[in-house]
């Protein structure tokens, strides 16, 4: 398969996308490189998705996903208010997008992740090579008429240089919606240093059974 030309476009994946309090903030700002600022409560987000089918993608094909990292400061979206967001971990089933993601210096490995939603529990499950990492158990709604919309900003490092890049988006999110226990399975994972705080503190989330996103690649370097 030739390479894939940026923008990609993804539609109507399943996604859990939320941030909370770590137990060890210092582990949490060893992990942003120097030229970035963590926040300053230190806090993590993870999106954990699933697309379940080739149509839903410009050229992907199906795959999931679980990325984790820091919130930065000083490096806001285009809002000017939701944090820019350093990847430490991006643990995708498809060998295509882990080459379009390294190639644009996201540090992408193998694995997979599964969403199941019985009646209003939802359990998300991140394994990597094959052994459950994260696991996270919500409770979950219906989508209403509400609609989450906007451009977040990631920041990899390719050639030695910080790039920033801005990712549309468009979900409709379900109500109520609560993550009720945030597990990090295995304390000899690298992915161990961002595990919450106990007890359990989120700062911000949303399930969303129809959340669609371009992939920009790089678009600029940060100066």
């Amino acid at each position: 398969m030739s390479e894939l030309v940026a923008p990609q476009l993804v539609v109507n994946s399943r996604m859990i996308y939320f941030g909370w309090l770590p137990a060890d903030p210092d582990a949490v700002a060893a992990l942003v490189p120097d030229g970035l600022t963590p926040a300053p409560n230190h806090q993590v987000f993870m999106n954990q998705y699933v697309v379940d089918d080739a149509g839903q993608t410009s050229g992907f094909g199906a795959y999931s996903l679980t990325y984790i990292g820091p919130d930065l400061s000083g490096v806001d979206a285009p809002d000017g208010v939701t944090p820019g967001r350093w990847w430490t971990h991006y643990v995708n089933s498809s060998p295509v997008v882990r080459a379009y993601a390294t190639a644009r210096g996201v540090p992408a490995t193998p694995g997979k992740t599964t969403i199941e939603v019985r009646g209003h529990r939802l359990i998300a499950t991140t394994e990597a090579d094959g052994v459950p990492v994260i696991r996270t158990t919500a409770r979950v709604g219906r989508t209403g008429d509400a609609v989450n919309q906007g451009q977040l900003r990631y920041l990899t490092r390719l050639d030695g240089r910080l790039h920033s890049g801005n990712y549309p988006f468009v979900a409709a999110p379900v109500d109520p919606f609560a993550v009720e226990s945030l597990e990090f399975l295995e304390p000899d994972h690298p992915v161990y240093a961002l595990r919450p705080a106990d007890p359990l503190t989120i700062v911000w989330g949303f399930y969303s059974p129809r959340a669609s996103f371009a992939y920009p690649g790089g678009e600029s370097v940060l100066d």
